[in-house]
C-alpha cells in the first residue's frame, strides 16, 4: 500500500502521526501525550479529510 498512516515518538516522548505515500512524509501532526490521542487524530482525518474544503492561498 502506498499511503500509510505512521504512529511514532518523538525525541520529546510524545506521540506523533505521520502521513506517508511511497515512504515520503507528505504531513505529520502535533504532539500528543498518549497513543490513544494519536489515534483519535488519525480518525479525525479519515472521518473529515474528505470533506475538507480547499482553500486557495496564492490568489491575490
Amino acid at each position: 500500500m502506498a499511503h500509510k498512516f505512521e504512529i511514532y515518538k518523538d525525541k520529546a516522548g510524545e506521540f506523533r502521526v505521520r502521513f506517508k505515500y511511497n515512504s515520503e512524509t507528505i504531513f505529520s501532526t502535533e504532539g500528543y501525550k498518549s497513543r490513544a490521542s494519536a489515534e483519535n487524530a488519525i480518525a479525525s482525518i479519515k472521518k473529515n479529510g474528505p470533506e475538507a474544503p480547499v482553500e486557495d492561498a496564492s490568489v491575490a
